[in-house]
């Protein structure tokens, strides 16, 4: 079994998104955003993707990324993402799933972002 995605030479791990939530599910995007106060900054160099997304799933990765930002923000503000407790919470936009977290961190949201799986009937 090979340890690199197909048609790569990223590692097949978990390790190649520099501070993102850790993610089972491939294509996904990771990120670690900076928190000040109730803002987030997100940093490129902190962040990556794992795996491929379609052009459909990233068109859509690219649309959704500012509102979950927005209300990964207002989360902050309600106190239900909060910097000194580690609670996990998950938003679904634009056929994407994604998962937040501060990890008791003070200082930093930690995300991974995925493409929503299809329920089977």
């Amino acid at each position: 079994m090979s340890d690199t995605l197909p048609g790569t030479t990223l590692p097949d791990d978990n390790h190649d998104r520099p501070g993102g939530l850790p993610c089972t599910v491939t294509p996904c995007f990771g990120a670690r955003l900076v928190q000040e106060g109730n803002r987030l900054h997100y940093l490129a160099d902190r962040a990556g993707i794992r795996g491929l997304f379609s052009d459909a799933d990233a068109y859509h990765l690219d649309q959704a990324f500012p509102l979950l930002m927005k209300q990964l923000e207002l989360m902050l503000t309600s106190g239900e993402l909060n910097p000194r407790h580690q609670h996990t919470v998950t938003l679904y936009a634009k056929g994407l799933t994604c998962k937040a977290d501060t990890l008791s961190s003070c200082g930093y949201v930690y995300l991974a972002v995925y493409p929503t799986p299809e329920m089977k009937n």
